[in-house]
């Protein structure tokens, strides 16, 4: 995923997208190179996060909001049959068993999924087919939180590379 720029001069709807993409493009780089085992490993104490572990649950988190709160669809697989019932944080727990480029690839995938939904709006102000904690939301407010949960995710990826090969920014 390029790491595209934000537009510094733009519609709301494109200014949205433009900081989302640059995060999510920020949440790839900072897992592309790595090995599979660096994929899981060296979490920043007492942490148990891993790079592994925030690309799948960023690929949970674009198809959820996207795919089933705001149009209302089922989730697909993994995510269906997931045994969140019993381990809430299945998707970073079980992401050590993935290989870093399947995991690169189904967040590719789940973002640009997410992309072809946003386009497919009415407009910004498109509310949510599912309820959530919040109500129903609109699109716009579904962006925002994506930027603001990218952001937080890649700054513990940034960190957690750091500490596996002394990477700082992309």
């Amino acid at each position: 995923m390029e790491r595209a720029r934000t537009l510094p001069v733009a519609g709301e709807l494109e200014s949205l997208e433009s900081f989302l993409d640059f995060q999510r493009a920020t949440m790839v780089g900072k897992a592309e190179g790595i090995s599979d085992e660096q994929g899981v490993s060296r979490p920043v104490e007492p942490s148990t996060l891993s790079i592994s572990g925030l690309i799948k649950h960023l690929a949970l988190v674009e198809e959820s909001w996207f795919q089933s709160v705001f149009t209302g669809g089922e989730l697909a697989e993994p995510w269906a049959s997931a045994p969140f019932d019993r381990d809430k944080d299945w998707e970073f727990n079980s992401a050590s068993a993935d290989r870093i480029s399947d995991l690169i690839a189904m967040y590719t995938s789940a973002c640009e999924m997410s992309l072809q939904v946003v386009n497919g709006a009415d407009s910004l102000d498109q509310m949510s087919a599912k309820e959530t904690r919040h109500g129903r939301v609109s699109l716009r407010w579904i962006l925002l939180h994506m930027i603001e949960e990218t952001a937080r995710h890649a700054g513990h990826a940034d960190l957690i590379r750091e500490r596996i090969d002394g990477s700082t920014g992309i």
